[in-house]
């Protein structure tokens, strides 16, 4: 018996900088589930993982971004069934938010409230890692002005 492929998805720990210079976290959140989350979703057929992310974030929170250093991938299991989500660090650059049935809400928080108000483990991890990236003096997103 072969192991039943997993569920491909991508996204992305989207951030910038507030008008005070301050990092802010984009956080969804997704009504069917009640949680809040990175935005992500599954690949669409031949759709590579980073195409894939930056569409994600594009349907999810209305913003364009500039993808930078990968972050840890997830893996968990769906009804069952593996499921593994590529991510990337990627720095907002524009755009508008407008809700949709999959997404009702999106906030911008420093690293400690989307701490708190994320609702997976692992989605907390992956704001670690991003944390650890932009204040390490190793290439990873840019600073931003």
């Amino acid at each position: 018996m072969t192991a039943e492929a997993p569920l491909r998805a991508a996204g992305c720990v989207l951030w910038r900088r507030g008008r005070d210079g301050t990092l802010e976290i984009a956080l969804v959140h997704r009504p069917k589930y009640g949680d809040w989350s990175h935005p992500k979703g599954k690949l669409k057929r031949g759709e590579d993982a980073l195409g894939g992310a930056v569409r994600e974030v594009r349907e999810e929170t209305g913003m364009e971004c500039e993808p930078g250093g990968v972050l840890p991938t997830a893996r968990y299991a769906v009804d069952g069934r593996p499921k593994e989500v590529r991510y990337w660090a990627a720095r907002a650059t524009e755009g508008t938010f407008v809700p949709s049935r999959e997404v009702d809400r999106v906030v911008w928080l420093p690293p400690g409230e989307a701490r708190k108000r994320l609702t997976e483990e692992r989605d907390r991890e992956l704001l670690d890692a991003l944390l650890a990236m932009i204040s390490s003096p190793e290439p990873g997103p840019p600073s931003a002005p």
